[in-house]
């Protein structure tokens, strides 16, 4: 909650349609949708455990199932790298009084009861201010909407907030059911059982195992009315723990989607015009048909999309590119260098300067998205003042996770089987259901993998889609599709191109006026439409990590502007926060600059949030801030607010003769409940490396309507020799748990443009940095 309430409440335009009826019946799902008793209703749409379910097995919950010979958890979130894998069993396991040594975790099936309650909790993170209507009739539309059609997804940092409860309570039911069943064999009262390793302990010692118990626990109702732990008898969560997929990824037996294999499978590739949503006009395939292990090529059909005269787009299916069907990926990659392909043309504008262009036309009052924020009176604190004014910039970023994208699909006329990593599990069933033509997305099973980074490139689905459409041509055949590298990055749908306009003023030494404006083509709008799901009104990602910035600002004003949609564009980690922390914080530094303010000592004058305050004096702590670092150096802070983790970050920088130099990272963030603080740690660390090498070196430009990079030698992060020390502190001060897979990233580029302009004068608004200057 906030210390400090605001000024005045934001939201206007378009946000005015939604009705007080739609807020009520939105706030009415989200309190129906949490209650414990959803999880344990013994009915086979609830539980998708029962369908499967042996005589003398026990299935207490979707979580939990026990049969005579194991114990099987349940964890449906995807693990792209992040370790939720681990997390999710940690939760379990804690209440249910197992080691993890002990169970098999599995993905389990997609299900309408895995619903994602954390994601539609969060889906408008207004935690510093009052929300208006329309926010939390938005928050109740989502999370109504999530409810209804199952919304199985791993994203936004959600993962902890959804399963926190939810798994503690499926182990504690789970625990209490079997001792009730022990009781019930032996006569001995509940009260007089304890449980440890996965065996209910009698008095006199004796240890019946859970396996042993499964039968007479199959038939008895769960026993629901259980109190969880209170976290001083915790003998997991808090403490640093290794991770139980370590090993496998340490010694490389870590099995991830793409070295799945399936007998009877041939390999494929595909290239589809690299101007994205464009047609295939012609090809001639001769050479490739000729060469070793080929076996044919296929025509692939797919959606174009047309422009209208009024900006909007179209969609028709016509042939959008070819696959090669070969008996190795190799020679498959080397065939579909030999078709001659004749693309047509791309939907959006062909040169990058038009894509910037559309974007500085963008910032007109029709162009208004969502006034987000407005404390007190910016254009009368602006009238008379000496305002400083700045234009800010971010590209286009390609996801470009290690493992290319791939998929295995076998599929006939009664249905289909897929082997891949996704992160919106039924999404991907209803996808490949709409390219077989079959009318029910449970005839496609999926069996969800191992992700090998992902930064939200999972959540689309060209990848899957692509094999369908290569399966529906071969019924019966394992068909195993995997993407080069270069066609990854050539149909990656990338993070979003942004910029941003600022105005402010300084008033005896403080700053007084801040109006933050900033325009983008909506991601929500251009992801939601790919997955054939309509986009609910105003798009908060066009000001996410902006207009929540957690500051008493005397004036201060946060507008956001949706730009027509350019190249189509994704969630990518940490979403709009990625570049308007930037935005935010770059500039909030200048005008620390102008009223001679030292910059810590000006959030911590003006944060309206104790949770947020201690983050900064953490930061501050850690990083000694204000000693003096010598000469050629500098420190940068910024502090953006994410998902709802407030997030610090003091860089170090040296500038030399070379080139700049990063020295040290000091990074804090409050997540209210840390489950693993090793994987905490890690995960804080690769957020700060993926925030600093992404804004010094990569973009995506566009040429001719195609992505001029291809690979990693033209979207170079940073180098393992520029990697400075990082120093992570995380904070339990927050009133709820958060994920912090993302917060790390979005302070990491403002607190480096930051640190470079303390060095040396020079101030950075575009990224990437590099092309400014040099790094070492």
């Amino acid at each position: 909650m906030s210390d400090t309430k605001p000024k005045s409440r934001h939201p206007k335009s378009r946000l005015r349609k939604y009705s007080r009826r739609a807020f009520l019946i939105g706030a009415t799902a989200v309190a129906g949708g949490v209650a414990f008793g959803t999880y344990v209703v013994k009915r086979p749409h609830d539980n998708p455990l029962l369908a499967d379910l042996k005589h003398g097995e026990a299935a207490f919950n979707p979580y939990v199932k026990i049969t005579g010979d194991k114990i099987t958890l349940i964890a449906t979130h995807t693990d792209k790298g992040q370790g939720v894998h681990h997390s999710q069993a940690v939760l379990i396991a804690e209440e249910l009084d197992v080691e993890l040594d002990q169970v098999e975790i599995s993905f389990g099936k997609p299900a309408p009861a895995y619903w994602n309650t954390g994601l539609a909790n969060d889906a408008v993170p207004f935690s510093a201010f009052d929300e208006s209507l329309a926010a939390r009739a938005t928050r109740g539309a989502i999370s109504s909407l999530g409810k209804v059609i199952g919304l199985m997804v791993t994203g936004g940092s959600s993962s902890m907030p959804d399963q926190y409860e939810k798994l503690r309570s499926a182990g504690a039911v789970a625990r209490e059911t079997l001792k009730a069943a022990a009781a019930k064999e032996t006569g001995v009262p509940v009260a007089q059982l304890k449980t440890e390793r996965g065996m209910v302990i009698l008095p006199d010692g004796t240890e019946l195992p859970y396996t042993g118990l499964a039968g007479s626990a199959a038939e008895m109702e769960p026993v629901t009315d259980v109190a969880l732990r209170d976290p001083s008898q915790w003998r997991m969560i808090g403490k640093p723990m290794q991770r139980v997929d370590v090993v496998a990824k340490s010694t490389g037996t870590m099995t991830y989607g793409i070295d799945v294999k399936i007998d009877g499978m041939v390999h494929a590739a595909a290239k589809v015009n690299p101007r994205q949503g464009g047609a295939m006009i012609s090809y001639d395939a001769a050479a490739a048909l000729d060469m070793p292990g080929v076996q044919k090529v296929l025509v692939l059909q797919g959606e174009m999309l047309d422009p209208e005269p009024d900006g909007s787009l179209t969609r028709r299916r016509t042939q959008v590119g070819v696959a090669v069907i070969a008996n190795n990926t190799w020679r498959a990659f080397q065939a579909l260098d030999a078709i001659d392909i004749t693309w047509g043309s791309a939907p959006y504008p062909a040169e990058m300067n038009s894509h910037w262009q559309t974007l500085s036309d963008s910032f007109t009052e029709d162009r208004l998205d969502s006034e987000w924020r407005t404390d007190g009176d910016v254009e009368t604190a602006l009238k008379g003042a000496e305002i400083l004014q700045a234009e800010y910039r971010t590209p286009y970023v390609a996801h470009a996770p290690l493992e290319p994208i791939s998929a295995i699909i076998r599929a006939d006329k009664d249905g289909a089987e897929v082997w891949a990593g996704h992160q919106i599990q039924r999404f991907a069933q209803m996808k490949v259901a709409e390219v077989l033509g079959l009318d029910d997305p449970e005839k496609v099973t999926l069996h969800n993998q191992f992700i090998g980074g992902s930064f939200g490139h999972r959540l689309e689905f060209e990848n899957i889609t692509t094999a369908a459409e290569i399966a529906r041509q071969m019924p019966g055949v394992p068909v195993k599709l995997t993407f080069s590298r270069e066609e990854d990055f050539a149909h990656d749908f990338p993070r979003q191109i942004a910029m941003a306009r600022s105005r402010g003023a300084v008033k005896a030494g403080k700053v007084d006026a801040f109006d933050l404006q900033i325009a983008m083509p909506s991601v929500v709008t251009s992801q939601m439409s790919r997955a054939g799901q309509p986009a609910i009104g105003p798009d908060n990602q066009i000001v996410a990590g902006a207009f929540n910035m957690p500051f008493d600002i005397p004036n201060l004003r946060v507008r956001g502007y949706r730009a027509p949609e350019l190249a189509p564009i994704s969630s990518w980690r940490s979403v709009g926060a990625s570049s308007h922390g930037f935005f935010a914080e770059g500039f909030f530094d200048e005008l620390c600059h102008a009223a001679g303010a030292d910059p810590m000592e000006e959030r911590l004058r003006l944060v309206n949030k104790s949770v947020h305050r201690k983050v900064l004096e953490a930061v501050a702590e850690m990083s000694n801030w204000g000693s003096d670092l010598g000469p050629n150096r500098g420190r940068g802070i910024a502090m953006v607010e994410s998902f709802g983790v407030p997030t610090a970050e003091v860089v170090e920088v040296t500038a030399t003769e070379d080139g700049i130099k990063i020295d040290k990272v000091y990074v804090a963030a409050d997540v209210g409940q840390i489950i693993d603080p090793i994987n905490f740690e890690n995960l804080m660390q690769g957020g700060v490396v993926w925030g600093l090498g992404h804004a010094m070196n990569c973009e995506i430009t566009y040429s001719d309507g195609m992505a001029e990079q291809s690979n990693f030698d033209s979207h170079e992060a940073m180098r393992l020799y520029q990697c400075p020390e990082i120093i992570v502190r995380g904070l339990e001060n927050g009133d709820a748990i958060r994920g912090i897979g993302e917060p790390p990233v979005p302070p990491a580029a403002p607190a480096l443009a930051n640190a470079i302009f303390a060095a040396t004068g020079t101030r950075l608004r575009e990224m990437p940095f590099a092309n400014f200057v040099d790094f070492v």
